[in-house]
Order: C-alpha cells, then structure tokens, then sequence
C-alpha cells in the first residue's frame, strides 16, 4: 500500500473521534488534521461535550390536559361560545394529543385537521404545531407523503422549526428523496449546533448512500487516469519481493548499454515486457499497459510478469474490474515463479480491502502467506490491512515478521511503532504512549534516511499536541522527499491545528498541487478548509477535482459524501439564510 496519503478503515470513521469524514464539510468552523487512519478536529467543541442521545421524537407538541380525551374546555362543552378561535383551536389540539398518546392516530388526525381550520391564519407559530403534530400522526401510519406535506406547511410558517424539519427529512428518506432528506437533516445539524447524535447519523447514511449511488454511475464511465510518478514510484518502493518492478537485469540489456550506466536501456529481445520494463525506468507509464498486452497475446516467455504488471497499472489507473482477471491468472499459474503469485495475492488482497471485503482480503493475505512464507511483503501488507481492521496485535505480529525476514525494513519497523502508538493512544494508556514515542525515536535514529518514520512520528506528535516537534519531523520529510505533495498537505494542516495559520496552511497546500496536480488528497482537504471558511463554491470545485482523481470508487464515494454535503450547505443557505460558523 503506497503512503499517499492517510489510509482509512473501511467503516469510514476518524479513530478517536466518532465522527465520519463527510461531517468535515459540515462540522462546526474548526481546522483539521487529517492523520494516517484517523480524523483530528480542533476546537470541536460538540464532539468533546458529546451530542444528545439518540431517542425517536416521536411524540407530538403540546401537553394535553386532564380528562378522557380532552383539554381543560372542549370545543363542545360549557363556555364554548366564550372561547376564542385559537382557545378552540387549541383545545382541539390537547384533545388529539390525547388521542395520540393512546395510540388512536385517525382520531388524532381529526383533531388536528379541526385545530388547523379553527385557527387564526396570522397565528403562524400555532397554526405550524398543529401541521407538525398531524405529521407525527401520520408517521405512526407511515403515511409518508403525507408526513412531507403537512412537515412542509409547518416549515413555511416557521422555517427554523427543528421537529418539522427531521420529521420531513425522515420522511423524505422513506420516499427516497435523499436530496431533499439531505437538505433538510443539513438544516437541522445545524440549527442543533451538531449536538444531536440521531440527526447526525440520518445525515451519515443519507451522505453514504448518495455516494455510493454517484460513485458507481461515475467510476463505471470515468476515463482512466495515470497516477503522478511520485504516487507511482510510492507504490512500487512499499514492496521489496516484487520481481516485475525490479530494474532490467544485464543480460536484458545490450552490450552497448552495458557501459550507459544512468542512461535508459534497450533491450534485446523482441519482448513486450521487456520494453515495459524499460519504460517504466524512463518513466514513460503511458505506454506499459499496451506492451504488457503484447507479451500476454504473443504467450510469450514472460507471460506471467506482463499479467502481474498490466494489473498493477490497472490498479493504478483505478480499473479494477480490468486487473481482476491478469490477478486471477497469475494466482492460478502454478508453474509460474511463486514471488509473483504472493505478489499477486497482495494486490487482489489490497484491491479486496479496497472494496470493502475484508473477508475475501484476509483469504488472499493468508493464501500469500502458505505459498511464500519467506516474503517479507506478505506481512507488511498485511500488518496493514490488520491496522484496518483495528486488529492492532496481529497487525504488530506481521510487521515483527517482516522485520525478522528483511531486518532492514525501515517501513515496516515504522509502521509496527505506529500500530504500537494506535493501541496505546485509543486505550487512553499514558504509559505505553510513551513508550511508543520513544519507539519512533529509535527508528529514525536507526534510518535517518526514512521519510515514512519522520511522517508516522509527526502524526503521533501531532496528537500529543508537540506541534512544534511534529513540524521538525514534517520539514525532515520534506528534506528526504521534496516531491512529495502529501507531506506538504500534512504540514499545511498542521498549521492550522497549531497556530490556526490559515495563511500558511493554504500555502502549503497549494505547493502540495502545485508539486503534483493530480494529488486528490490536497484537493480534498483544501475543498473542506473552504467549507469551513464559508467558501461553498470554492470548496465544491475543489472536491470535484479530488472525484476526477478518485483512486477506487470507494474513494470516490467519500469523496462525493463531502461534496453533496457543500452543496446541501449552499442550499440551506438559500432557503433559510443558515451557515454553521466559519473560520
């Protein structure tokens, strides 16, 4: 798995903070940090105080009075002609509220109705209570249309009233009109300041559920797109077994170039694989997946390397339906060199996790593992996918695994005090924190060239609130990596959390897209720091530049969930002139 940028569980929620990502386009005017499996809000004060529970509001508005069924004067009993319009209209109301606590929703119903047609039509607030209250009736006989029309009346009466607006929202999801239930659950987040959990989590499903929808239309027509070379040699450095990304041998190479050192090759032999390997050490990736395919068609002596890596530049370019297949062949080839089948199983196990089918993942992570015990990738890789799936000590078993098989794995050495510092951060224990810090301390002492350990001990850093040293580290990675467009977003963010610098922190991340202009996570997070200075427009732009770049359709869902989660924004803004705070 290359180290892009921060790897998330497939539940899609930051560790330690309950909160799902699409919440950073609507949380609360707050900078972020984005680390490696985690999402950091600073100043998020609803998420420190925790919201209010999750109970259904169910019930109707206004407390009925004593008797059978009835208020404290009945539109029928004495001192009826006494009474005001809105004194009857408001006895009819107590009356069906009576009725609806003792389950008898049509009668309620009608109570409402006769509460509606009695009161003054300039008594908005009043006349908005009883639409709503016969909308709670009706959702009791899950008439969801009728909910939506009389929850609409309430709203146009009193447009900031919370219960009308999530009984419409709910309404809504019942119809399938997520984006109107998105709109309308936005507003009320809102106006609750994001202290109540339960509109909160019909916000996170409708947000899911949008994201999948237009992600699957999307990725299934999108154009495949290279990758930049820094996210592709990224890629190929977290695998030290793997013989397709290997440099050409000599007996690959003509005497000529024999005495080019430094200059690129031409291969001797009529080989489409060979010249793919050639280009991919000119850099010229464009042109690896048509000579792989020549290899693959002639059935040529290196068939099985052209499939392994004509599918790892599908994966690359995000066509994962293509790569399956070249995957599935190689696995299959028992005659062929068994690094390459455990090479393959990685990457269908990678792909699997990316897919959210961590069973299937974990069968070919295992499968790698009986064929070729001895490869140290095997338990690198899957020491991550075991982060992933916070399954911290199996996780921290392979890496010391890999570290056994190749003791110079600075990455995974990395990676294992990371998985340590995780376990130890989440179970709120001071000491093995410590512990895990100094872990950080000794491999970069050990590999002072391992800009993956300055970037791992940063974020640890960062969440101990030692900015000032977690900005050493990220300036060491730069030092290692100048072309690294990730560092330069974690830094920028950094910024933020620190010195609430947004000056700065946009600056970085600038020079994060300007470095590589197809890196989708700078896009995405300059996209949510433009949500929350107010910025809509700004900030779908940018989430839509992160959706053309969208590596997976996973990816891209998430990606779409920010995005309609600004546009729901903008349109709240319009209709009732409401935005959370901004920076």
């Amino acid at each position: 798995m290359a180290a892009s940028k921060p790897v998330e569980a497939p539940g899609g929620g930051g560790a330690g903070t309950g909160l799902s990502r699409w919440q950073l386009a609507l949380v609360l005017g707050a900078p972020i940090l984005l680390g490696a499996g985690a999402v950091y809000l600073w100043g998020r004060r609803a998420a420190r105080r925790g919201g209010k529970g999750a109970s259904e509001r169910k019930t109707p508005e206004g407390r009925a009075s004593p008797g059978p069924y009835g208020g404290g004067s009945q539109p029928d009993g004495p001192g009826h002609e006494e009474m005001s319009p809105l004194d009857r209209a408001q006895a009819a109301k107590n009356k069906g509220n009576k009725y609806f606590k003792a389950g008898r929703y049509e009668q309620a119903i009608q109570c409402y109705t006769e509460a509606i047609s009695l009161c003054p039509p300039e008594r908005n607030l009043d006349l908005s209570t009883f639409y709503q209250n016969r909308a709670a009736a009706y959702e009791q006989l899950q008439k969801w249309t009728e909910v939506a029309q009389d929850c609409t009346k309430a709203v146009e009466l009193n447009p900031k009233y919370v219960k009308a607006l999530f009984r419409r929202a709910k309404a809504h999801e019942k119809l399938d009109n997520k984006k109107e239930c998105l709109e309308d659950v936005t507003a009320v987040c809102i106006l609750e300041a994001f202290q109540n959990q339960q509109s909160m989590l019909l916000a996170d499903k409708v947000l899911k559920l949008l994201g999948k929808e237009k992600a699957k239309e999307k990725y299934k027509n999108r154009e495949p797109l290279m990758p930049s070379p820094q996210f592709i040699k990224s890629y190929f450095s977290s695998f030290t077994d793997d013989i397709i990304s290997q440099p050409l041998l000599k007996g690959e190479k003509s005497d000529e170039d024999k005495d080019k050192e430094g200059e690129a090759s031409e291969v001797k032999e009529n080989s489409g694989y060979l010249r793919a390997k050639q280009y991919m050490e000119e850099e010229n990736y464009d042109k690896i997946i048509s000579e792989c395919t020549k290899e693959i068609e002639a059935k040529g002596k290196y068939m099985a390397e052209a499939l392994l890596l004509r599918a790892t530049f599908y994966l690359l370019i995000g066509n994962a339906n293509a790569a399956k297949p070249d995957l599935d062949q190689v696995i299959s080839m028992e005659d062929a060199n068994v690094k390459l089948r455990a090479n393959a199983l990685i990457k269908r196990g990678s792909m699997y996790m990316q897919q959210q089918q961590p069973a299937l993942s974990t069968q070919d992570f295992n499968m790698a593992a009986d064929i070729d015990p001895q490869n140290a990738d095997v338990y690198h890789h899957r020491g991550q996918l075991k982060i992933l799936l916070d399954q911290i000590e199996e996780a921290v078993e392979d890496f010391d695994e890999c570290i056994r098989l190749r003791p110079d794995s600075a990455l995974a050495q990395a990676q294992k005090c990371f998985a340590l510092y995780r376990q130890a951060y989440t179970g709120n224990n001071p000491l093995p924190v410590q512990v895990a810090m100094k872990g950080f301390e000794d491999v970069i002492k050990k590999f002072p060239k391992c800009a993956e350990g300055y970037a791992l001990y940063a974020q640890a850093l960062t969440d101990q609130q030692q900015f000032g040293k977690a900005d050493e580290m990220y300036d060491k990675c730069i030092d290692l990596e100048p072309d690294n467009a990730t560092t330069y977003v974690h830094k920028g963010l950094l910024q933020l959390q620190w010195k609430q610098d947004l000056d700065k922190g946009l600056e970085l991340i600038s020079k994060a897209i300007e470095i590589d202009n197809k890196c989708d996570f700078a896009y995405e997070t300059m996209g949510t720091i433009e949500v929350q200075r107010g910025n809509l427009d700004k900030a779908i732009e940018m989430f839509n530049k992160a959706i053309n770049l969208a590596k997976s359709e996973m990816e891209m869902a998430h990606l779409y969930s920010l995005c309609d989660a600004a546009y729901a924004q903008t349109e709240v803004a319009k209709k009732y002139g409401l935005k959370p705070p901004t920076l």
